[in-house]
């Protein structure tokens, strides 16, 4: 984003012209045709012309620094639309070299999107970062601890390394919030390259400017995500800032929309879910400012609902506690009765997580979850139906498989629909309530054929045959308590299903034209679920 700006702010100083008006006046010309054109061919064509006109406009000799500053701008201009613009890569890295503040900033902008850090021309960028590091106008400082988080490689990283160090002392924030995140980087790039320089993280999160604390999250996050039990000491320190950001002591250049620095809160509660997790000391330290933050947030902002989401991902993680639980679970709800998408979204999601430690909450939400099947957005109803797979238990399965198997019947994502009905079979062998239900039918008005004969019905031939075997086998056992009565009953039962079903789709067939009812019939035949009322007529005669 940061390099997006830089751009806008270099187009900006070409359209209030100077001495090179002319040549601006045909970037902003180049911008209009491509915004304007009408097809990729089109565009393509417009930016190929330009890149020739650049090729031989960069190899004339002594072009005026400024004019070659836009040259390189139009090059990267070429390149964000995915064309190469290699032969310009050598012209950027020598403007790095100048002394010049405003064209410094443009060669680097321009390496850090034209090469990556195994490019061969980063030896030649390495000299002038270190000369850059020890400048004393921070604001090239600031350019060359951006560009060494992006070109500096494993290899490189001893030769910047102490300086970057250095400057995590440097007088100026902007500074040292900079060299805290090319630290970062390099911890990313080779951890053994810095593993001796740990600490200076932790003395960084005492920084008094805002700006370096919360950059010096990062690395703490990941840190601590390797290795938690090398950070407990720190959970008082973490608490205690948190509770400084939530009551707002930060200044208000921080708050975004009236929110009291939400991504530092954010960073700091999944700080805090690790090293509470399964830890009941450190927890005891962070139940009061979570219950501060679920008090004060504010849930009319899509950065509040990210605060409070956070919240229950913290509460489910940290050691339970029942007021916190009560907080999430009432946050949760409010998620899962929006009319947003997102929030409906976020609430599936929290409330999958709250079920892991407290199955109960689930019952409270059950029917806004089960609604959410019926939500237009599928990514919503993929999530929700993982949440109804976790939260079935024998006293909803009737109602959840139900739905579930509507579900099914919706799609038309053939891989999915196999996966849909593997859970729902798997839910109905695990939790069936009766072995009746597991077949059987119920009336009501007309006959509505139920679980397993439900889901051989509409998704039979993606059915694995265990299930099949495992149904036969049910059938022919019977129920197991030497009832021959209710195991007849069952077979009965089983049977007259596949009739009614083989008799409906008849009478469909009646109803069509002959070429249309041979082609049905012929599809009903070919069908495993004709083979299962084949299977269940042989049982039922096997034990009549």
């Amino acid at each position: 984003m940061e390099q997006l700006k830089t751009i806008g702010r270099e187009l900006a100083m070409g359209s209030q012209g100077g001495g090179w008006t002319g040549q601006s006046k045909e970037f902003l010309d180049l911008v209009k045709s491509i915004g304007e054109a009408r097809s990729k061919a089109e565009e393509d064509r417009i930016i190929l012309r330009e890149i020739e006109s650049l090729r031989r406009r960069i190899a004339e000799p002594d072009v005026p620094r400024r004019r070659m500053k836009e040259y390189i701008i139009r090059l990267v201009y070429a390149e964000m639309l995915g064309h190469d613009a290699s032969f310009g890569y050598i012209h950027a890295v020598k403007m790095t070299h100048d002394d010049s503040l405003s064209l410094k900033r443009t060669g680097y902008l321009a390496v850090t999107l034209f090469l990556s850090d195994d490019h061969d021309l980063i030896i030649l960028i390495v000299n002038t970062i270190q000369k850059d590091l020890r400048s004393d106008n921070y604001l090239i400082v600031c350019a060359a601890l951006t560009a060494a988080c992006k070109l500096i490689n494993e290899e490189t990283i001893p030769a910047v390394l102490p300086q970057v160090v250095d400057l995590l002392a440097h007088p100026k924030e902007a500074v040292r919030k900079k060299a805290v995140m090319a630290l970062h980087r390099f911890y990313q790039r080779s951890p053994a390259s810095v593993s001796h320089l740990i600490s200076n993280f932790r003395k960084r999160l005492c920084d008094n400017d805002p700006g370096v604390m919360g950059a010096t999250l990062c690395p703490l996050f990941d840190l601590i995500t390797a290795d938690v039990n090398s950070y407990k000491d720190l959970v008082i320190s973490f608490v205690s800032i948190l509770k400084q950001v939530a009551e707002r002591r930060l200044p208000k250049a921080y708050d975004y929309h009236q929110m009291a620095a939400p991504f530092i809160q954010i960073k700091l509660l999944k700080i805090l879910a690790l090293l509470g997790s399964g830890d009941k000391q450190a927890s005891g330290h962070i139940y009061n400012v979570l219950g501060d933050i679920f008090r004060k947030c504010e849930s009319s902002s899509n950065i509040g609902n990210a605060v409070l989401y956070e919240c229950i991902c913290c509460v489910s993680s940290i050691y339970p506690n029942a007021k916190l639980l009560d907080a999430a679970a009432e946050s949760t709800s409010k998620f899962l009765k929006s009319e947003s998408h997102n929030l409906k979204y976020l609430g599936i999601d929290a409330l999958g997580r709250l079920i892991k430690i407290n199955p109960d909450v689930a019952e409270e939400h059950q029917l806004a979850v089960i609604d959410c099947l019926e939500d237009p957005d599928d990514t919503l109803k993929r999530k929700t139906f993982e949440l109804l797979y976790k939260m079935t238990k024998s006293t909803n399965v009737e109602v959840i498989v139900d739905r579930m198997i509507d579900y099914m019947i919706s799609i038309n994502d053939n891989h999915y629909k196999t996966e849909i009905a593997s859970r729902c079979v798997e839910l109905a062998e695990q939790f069936a309530p009766s072995n009746q239900w597991f077949i059987q039918f119920s009336v009501s008005n007309n006959f509505t054929f139920q679980t397993m004969n439900k889901v051989f019905e509409h998704a039979g031939d993606l059915v694995n045959v265990r299930v099949a075997h495992n149904l036969m086998r049910l059938i022919a056992e019977g129920f197991g308590e030497d009832d021959e009565g209710a195991d007849s009953q069952l077979r009965s039962s089983a049977f007259n299903i596949e009739l009614l079903f083989l008799h409906s789709e008849l009478e469909f067939i009646y109803g069509n034209s002959t070429h249309i009812a041979a082609k049905i019939l012929n599809n009903i035949l070919c069908n495993k679920f004709l083979k299962m009322v084949l299977i269940f007529y042989s049982c039922m005669c096997l034990f009549s």
